[in-house]
């Protein structure tokens, strides 16, 4: 398999930065921003970032970076380059949250207080399908036989309408929170 094959199958990992910025130090900042963003683009597997820009009386910077996978995103994290950047902005910027970092699927399973790695992608595989499956039971032996006269894109499309949105705001918040311990080994429970 090809170098970029393997790159392409790996999943993408997005992290988000605030940086609360001292008034009347913005261009400072962005000064910094900018070469921070030259030096994390010379990692492999970097794959840009979007800046937004404070709104209204804020003071406060986001930084949303992409990485093609995990390991890129920690070569660059651990970096001697970025620790250096970072000492570099104290003088007229903060983080004002800790970072956020996603890759899929765990943006289901939340961990309320802060930020936890995200639990392994078996985990997360096999909770989603414990969580969609009795849906999917019920779909196709209640309610699949009063579209089946519907076109096929029609009725196909009514199962993930209904059920994308019943899982992202109810059941895997659930499932995160029933699990948690399963699901977060390491993360301290309140």
């Amino acid at each position: 398999m090809s170098q970029s094959v393997r790159e392409a199958a790996r999943e993408a990992v997005t992290v988000v930065y605030t940086w609360e910025v001292v008034p009347g130090r913005e261009e400072q900042f962005e000064e910094w921003a900018h070469e921070i963003e030259t030096e994390a683009a010379s990692f492999t597997g970097h794959r840009g970032v979007t800046w937004l820009r404070p709104e209204g009386d804020s003071h406060r910077y986001h930084a949303v970076v992409r990485f093609a996978d995990t390991e890129s995103l920690d070569r660059w994290m651990t970096s001697p380059q970025r620790a250096s950047w970072q000492d570099r902005v104290k003088p007229f910027g903060r983080s004002a949250h800790p970072k956020l970092t996603t890759t899929g699927l765990e943006t289901w399973f939340n961990v309320p207080n802060g930020p936890a790695r995200p639990p392994a992608r078996w985990k997360m595989s096999l909770v989603t399908i414990v969580a969609v499956y009795p849906f999917a039971l019920l779909y196709d032996g209640v309610f699949a036989e009063y579209f089946h006269a519907w076109p096929l894109l029609a009725r196909t499309l009514v199962f993930p309408v209904i059920l994308a949105p019943l899982l992202t705001y109810a059941v895997m918040p659930f499932m995160s929170r029933a699990l948690r311990r399963w699901l977060y080994p390491d993360y301290p429970l309140e």
